[in-house]
């Protein structure tokens, strides 16, 4: 059975590859337009493609020395698995980000020549389904490669008729624990570069686009996109080196972070020999995450080709979230379905030893479906309060928008208020999913609720990804003064953009938190003896400071990135305000902006400011469990967990909603003034205020607190036995 499953684990990858291709050269053999729309889009091209390259060189100075690090503390093959999970992580983003600087113009083209809203739509989400996809694909790629060669080939998985896993010894002379420390080298690899590409593309595309915004919209009052405007390409730019690139990225960690949460707890639960699981039994719970997400791939390339494919669709602007949420919903049904079946397959028998009370399934062998289950139903709810709470069709987001009228001030504070309490309802639903995952399934069952709500991802992330190539398309219509219905046409897919962006933010937060907790119980069996109770003391002095210490670095970790946003923005600003008034004729169209300053001042400030939080989420968990020790940093995971999911929620919603409001006003809404009115003036600041907020520190969030709890997993085997606090006999 298990050769059945790694083909299927195989099959899903050429499929999910396979027609990524297949949307990429079907995007790309579609007409650019005119000559000037061209143009345009090869600046915005040019622009990406020189940034991620430059970003690429520090990345890989960065990951070799990472890699060798872990080589000589931990083990080469967590070492050779993190590099394998960098390229993995890297490749994603690179493809995504290349067919949305493709897509974008073709969407324009698309909207111009049919004036179909629907047809319009099938492009650009044909074009963010590669980025899916191959978000997917790349993951189960690496994680399958990582299995069979070091699980299978290297005898890494083996588990001995003692209950014992296969361990080794390191360069240093420490013993490692084999699989569960390399997966978790690999999982490490995909996480470095998700941070670096969020936290990079975050403070580029934010500072361009407030840049845009203050001198623009609110001073010069002229249109976002207008080609008078200075910083119009690098903010084009910024969406598919940030929303796109970053999000490819991001959402492959967290996908990856939830597949082997559960496969290190499988590991550690068989190693810490405190349930008696039969030999046959563990490696059934290590292969049945992978299984489930490569079936959760198939549903989505069933899902995605129902909307690709689609010879109806409809042309009512009403209908573009349905259709999208069609293709999603539809995956997810596929998904659950055919998990039922796999769950069923795998684990129908319970084998010699109990093995079913063992591993703590109290429902039998549908124990793990149904936590998977719970992860799905999760994620959907955690989406539906998203689109509630940002989407300008309900009263929480019109609710800022009316509050413009009283100005900026008021307009913050609406939208201050909703982030705020648009934490409690998402944070029941995942305490909720939490308690019944585990009364289920145990802490395996958390982790698969994570892999579960995550199972059909290149759904979502296609439907994420689609978004900013369409806001692209927007400023490409503007740019290229082309006919104002081209402009309300992606517009319309730009706004639904907006909302299924703040959904997809839902589902990787509650996944991370979800799959931090699972590793977090990995965490605390990887450094007790074997046959110890999974117990981690909160009320210890040690443990008590790092869950203090812990809670607040989410807060100084995204104060770091609003000042790095802030810099940037501040010269951008500068910038192009010196444009306007140094060059003759540029507010009145006869001359042109110099666009090439106002993209190198969003990519230095980018590189030079996404240094220190990212160091600051690998280095802390280190540098204080070489001083404290694990019981400390156990804490330190617990308090930063609990911290950042409220923060990220408040920080997402507030700034979606801050998005949406000033598209409510510029939608026409009655009794709002429209584009150009003291309402709008306030809301582009609302807008301006939550840029850095939703698309800088939100995503980054939920990376930074799984890089810290993958970062603990993989060094916990050294700093356990030499910290500063053990050689000098101190126990707390």
């Amino acid at each position: 059975m298990s050769t059945i499953l790694y083909l299927v684990v195989v099959f899903a990858v050429l499929l999910g590859l396979g027609f990524a291709a297949l949307n990429f050269f079907g995007v790309k053999k579609l007409s650019e337009g005119t000559e000037k729309m061209q143009k345009t889009a090869a600046a915005i091209r040019l622009g990406a493609n020189t940034f991620v390259m430059y970003e690429m060189r520090i990345i890989a100075i960065v990951a070799v020395i990472v890699a060798a690090v872990l080589c000589v503390l931990v083990s080469w093959q967590a070492g050779v698995a993190f590099l394998i999970g960098a390229v993995m992580s890297e490749c994603a983003g690179f493809i995504g980000m290349k067919i949305a600087t493709y897509a974008n113009v073709r969407v324009t083209n698309a909207a111009r020549e049919t004036k179909h809203i629907g047809k319009t739509l099938k492009v650009a989400f044909r074009g963010g389904s590669v980025m899916g996809l191959c978000v997917a694909g790349f993951a189960l790629l690496g994680a399958i490669i990582v299995y069979l060669v070091f699980g299978l080939a290297l005898g890494q998985i083996n588990v001995s008729a003692d209950n014992t896993v296969a361990l080794g010894k390191n360069l240093i002379g420490l013993q490692t624990v084999g699989l569960s420390t390399t997966v978790s080298g690999y999982a490490l690899g995909c996480s470095l570069i998700a941070l670096f590409n969020r936290v990079g593309g975050g403070i580029y595309t934010k500072a361009a686009d407030m840049g845009a915004d203050l001198v623009g919209k609110t001073e010069a009052h002229i249109a976002e996109d207008d080609p008078r405007n200075p910083a119009t390409i690098a903010d084009n730019v910024g969406d598919n080196v940030g929303d796109v690139a970053g999000l490819g990225s991001d959402l492959l960690e967290s996908f990856v972070a939830a597949i082997m949460s559960s496969i290190i707890l499988a590991c550690e639960l068989v190693r810490s020999q405190d349930h008696h699981i039969s030999v046959e039994f563990a490696k059934k719970m290590m292969i049945y995450p992978l299984a489930f997400a490569a079936l959760g791939l198939i549903g989505c390339v069933i899902g995605i080709a129902t909307l690709v494919f689609k010879s109806n669709i409809s042309d009512k602007p009403e209908k573009v979230h349905s259709q999208l949420n069609g293709a999603t919903w539809l995956s997810a049904g596929i998904t659950a379905a055919a998990g039922l079946g796999l769950t069923w397959l795998v684990f129908r028998e319970e084998g010699v030893s109990g093995d079913w009370a063992q591993a703590v399934f109290k429902l039998g062998w549908i124990s793990p479906w149904v936590t998977a289950a719970i992860g799905i139903l999760a994620g959907i709810i955690i989406g539906i309060f998203a689109e509630y709470y940002t989407s300008y069709d309900y009263k929480p987001t019109r609710n800022i928008s009316h509050a413009s009228k009283e100005g900026a001030a008021l307009t913050i504070t609406q939208g201050l208020a909703l982030g705020m309490i648009s934490c409690l309802l998402p944070v029941v639903v995942l305490g909720v999913s939490i308690l019944a995952s585990f009364m289920i399934g145990g802490m395996y069952g958390v982790g698969i609720a994570a892999m579960g709500m995550l199972s059909f991802v290149a759904a979502t992330v296609s439907v994420d990804t689609y978004g900013p190539i369409s806001d692209n398309a927007g400023g490409i219509a503007e740019m290229c003064e082309l006919d104002p219905d081209v402009r309300k046409i992606t517009d319309k897919l730009d706004s639904v953009g907006n909302t299924t962006a703040a959904i997809g933010k839902g589902f990787a937060i509650g996944s991370a938190a979800l799959a931090a907790l699972s590793m977090m119980s990995g965490y605390i069996y990887s450094y007790l003896e074997a046959g110890q109770s999974l117990i981690l003391d909160i009320i210890n002095a040690n443990t008590l400071m790092g869950a203090m210490i812990g809670a607040a670095l989410p807060f100084f970790f995204s104060g770091l990135l609003i000042n790095a946003v802030a810099k940037a923005a501040r010269n951008m600003v500068d910038e192009v305000r010196r444009q306007f008034n140094e060059i003759p004729g540029l507010l009145q169209g006869t001359a042109d902006p110099d666009y090439k300053t106002c993209i190198e001042i969003s990519s230095k400030g980018a590189i030079s400011e996404m240094k220190l939080p990212a160091v600051l989420a690998i280095a802390v968990p280190v540098v204080t469990g070489f001083i404290f020790g694990p019981k400390f940093v156990g804490g330190l995971l617990i308090g930063a967990t609990l911290s950042a999911i409220m923060l990220a929620i408040f920080t997402g919603n507030a700034g979606g909603a801050w998005d949406n409001a000033k598209k409510y006003i510029e939608s026409g809404a009655e009794g709002l003034g429209g584009k150009g009115s003291p309402e709008h003036d306030a809301s582009v600041v609302g807008d301006t205020v939550g840029d850095p907020l939703k698309d800088t520190v939100g995503p980054s969030l939920d990376i930074f607190i799984k890089i810290m709890s993958v970062v603990s997993v993989v060094m916990v085997v050294v700093f356990k036995d030499f910290n500063l606090f053990g050689l000098l006999g101190i126990a707390i």
